[in-house]
């Protein structure tokens, strides 16, 4: 009898490769396989499993009739048609367990960075200039950090926040009764009439798309620092640019813009003379990322680690 086909459309930690080899599994490597090489023969695949090279769409689903898992190597599903998906009982997986505490300490790091004027004074001395005032920055303690969206990786910062002295955390949620012993549940009103620092930890959806707008930032009581590690449609670009020049904005650590692609591979090519983007790469206000918050060697080992626990749990 011959071993069901999993598709590997992206490349993942080997453990992941061999767990499932030991389930039983025969693993199809498709790393740099044009999609339109993969369609005709995606009836032959019991389960995929995917980061983010290109989107499972309707098209794909048809084509693969005989799938059972798709299982996709990160925190999200936005490139999964899940609606249908889900019509065509096809189990979907994916690992936010994997890489909640990476994503949690990039955000702490991205925030005491700004706060403290760490790359600035980094910047200064490498130019030969000793200028201690100029980097005089700001302390945590006794602020309120607001985070919106309390799953697996707002929970993961506000559980490293708690260490820090007489600092309050609110969180806003969807979803009721989340509250814990790190944050305190709180409407979005509220949260935006008391935060002096706001972390995103949204996935990417109609709701959340363009979420902090001029509209939202105008409503923030505070002049506040805003730190993204979620997905960079979540901020509309040329607002948060007017934020920071109008001094509401304190500044901004993103991991995620707005520009990248759906891949997550890239956004120079289109944007090489996209005012905002250009703003956000010179401003002494902003630090910038990859999309790396939750691409540490650790969570590489993780991620695969929890996806090959919930294919086995499939039976």
């Amino acid at each position: 009898m011959s071993r069901p086909k999993v598709l590997h459309i992206d490349k993942n930690h080997h453990l992941l490769l061999e767990g499932l080899e030991s389930l039983g599994y025969k693993n199809v490597l498709a790393y740099d396989t044009p999609l339109s090489i993969l369609l005709p023969k995606l009836k032959e695949y019991f389960g995929v499993v995917i980061r983010s090279r290109f989107p499972i769409n309707k098209k794909f689903i048809d084509k693969a009739s005989n799938l059972k898992f798709i299982a996709r190597v990160g925190s999200g599903l936005e490139n999964i048609d899940v609606r249908y998906a889900t019509k065509k009982n096809i189990n979907l997986l994916s690992a936010p367990e994997g890489n909640r505490n990476a994503v949690g300490e990039h955000a702490l790091g991205m925030l005491l960075c700004l706060m403290n004027k760490i790359r600035l004074g980094h910047e200064s001395i490498k130019e030969g200039v000793w200028n201690r005032e100029e980097h005089r920055g700001w302390e945590l303690e006794g602020r309120t950090v607001g985070i919106i969206g309390y799953g697996n990786t707002g929970q993961s910062f506000a559980k490293k926040l708690k260490g820090f002295n007489n600092l309050k955390i609110i969180f806003y949620d969807i979803k009721q009764n989340l509250g814990d012993d790190f944050a305190q549940q709180v409407s979005l009103e509220v949260l935006k009439e008391n935060a002096e620092i706001l972390s995103l930890h949204i996935p990417e959806s109609k709701e959340t798309s363009g979420m902090i707008n001029e509209k939202f930032i105008n409503q923030m009581q505070n002049p506040f620092w805003l730190i993204n590690t979620a997905r960079g449609k979540a901020v509309n670009t040329d607002d948060l640019v007017i934020g920071i020049k109008s001094g509401k904005i304190l500044g901004a650590g993103l991991d995620v813009l707005e520009y990248e692609s759906s891949s997550f591979y890239s956004i120079f090519n289109d944007n090489k003379k996209n005012s905002s983007l250009t703003f956000l790469k010179n401003s002494k206000q902003v630090i910038l990322t990859p999309h790396v918050g939750g691409w540490t060697l650790e969570s590489h080992k993780k991620l695969s680690e929890t996806i090959l626990d919930k294919i086995r749990a499939l039976g």
